[in-house]
């Protein structure tokens, strides 16, 4: 579910213009399950073409990654791979929790109570391999170089910022910083209006922006502290925490006693949380080998046989999407011209 530390955070807004030029790493899994959960029907259905495929998925990649090439900003998706064992609770818990959602959804379907199925919709995302496939196609297609996780991608595009390729990472969730990110992006792939459930207004989600050794400063902690104040208060490794202890407390205790070994009130319920296992997943994770990225040139003409040929997108939207983005591209590279 992500680690619960916006009590923590102040985090700094800034404009989508100000990524021009610079190298964002984006959390693959969480992007795709948040358009999954966002892209839907007025009743809470998922986007699917005639054949019945679902293309929630296809259709906030593509729209929003040209949005984001168009303003000259280099992206690279990073991919989960097997995650770890102590993540198996965590995992059994979010499909304890889809299905809940589902019977509720399925429950306001049938009284009619649509705007209640479309809230209860967006917590019903799976995300398949065919469609992890698909997503990964797609991006190739737009030129978007892909990195594959040995097991967090969060991880990964955490080193990707560590190691100067890419000058933040994306993701809504705040693990990022307990893997060291440099600098953590929110709202990157969903920044624009929002309706607020069950009321007919909307919100405007802008990005926002943190940076890890002013995060830190700030807080007056230590990296390897901070990673103790997340497992006080419950990650993806040990999601229930310890009972009682919230983000604020758990970050006055960390000051107090500098660890977790140190606290007397959890002394008697350490041994049963795998603490320095957890330590390590954050500290040191499994990092993929990157030899090169590269940011390849869009096909355009496969992208259109791709989404409107094989998944029935609409050919005039798929392509007037696209001819917005060379035109983009091409005053771009005109401009640069000039100075040559």
């Amino acid at each position: 579910m992500g680690l619960d530390l916006r009590p923590l955070v102040e985090a700094s807004s800034i404009n989508i213009t100000e990524l021009s030029e610079k190298v964002i790493a984006i959390d693959a899994y969480n992007s795709i399950y948040q358009f999954l959960a966002t892209i839907r029907g007025p009743t809470g259905e998922l986007l699917a073409n005639s054949k019945g495929s679902v293309t929630s998925h296809l259709s906030g990649l593509f729209y929003r990654n040209v949005s984001l090439l168009a303003e000259n900003i280099k992206l690279i998706y990073v991919f989960d791979g097997e995650p770890n064992y102590l993540k198996s609770k965590e995992i059994e818990h979010r499909r304890h929790l889809k299905q809940i959602a589902t019977e509720k959804y399925e429950a306001a379907l049938m009284s009619g109570k649509y705007d209640d199925a479309r809230k209860y919709s967006q917590a019903t995302s799976i995300l398949t391999q065919e469609m992890i496939e698909e997503s990964k196609k797609i991006l190739e297609l737009l030129g978007i170089p892909i990195v594959q996780a040995k097991s967090e991608g969060e991880a990964a595009a955490a080193y990707l910022t560590k190691c100067g390729i890419a000058f933040g990472c994306a993701s809504q969730d705040y693990d990022s910083l307990l893997f060291g990110a440099e600098k953590l992006i929110r709202n990157v792939t969903i920044s624009g209006k929002r309706k607020i459930p069950n009321r007919n207004s909307y919100i405007n989600i802008e990005p926002e922006i943190i940076d890890h050794k002013f995060f830190l400063s700030r807080l007056s902690l230590t990296r390897e502290q901070l990673v103790d104040v997340g497992i006080l208060i419950g990650t993806d490794f040990n999601p229930e925490g310890f009972p009682g202890i919230g983000p604020k407390t758990a970050l006055k205790l960390i000051k107090e006693y500098n660890k977790l070994e140190n606290i007397e009130k959890i002394r008697d319920r350490l041994p049963d949380v795998p603490y320095q296992e957890i330590r390590n997943i954050f500290l040191r994770p499994e990092i993929p080998e990157i030899d090169n990225i590269s940011f390849n040139e869009i096909k355009y003409e496969q992208v259109i046989n791709f989404l409107c040929t094989e998944k029935n997108f609409s050919i005039d939207r798929v392509t007037g999407s696209l001819d917005r983005l060379k035109k983009t591209i091409t005053s771009r590279n005109q401009s640069l011209e000039r100075w040559f």
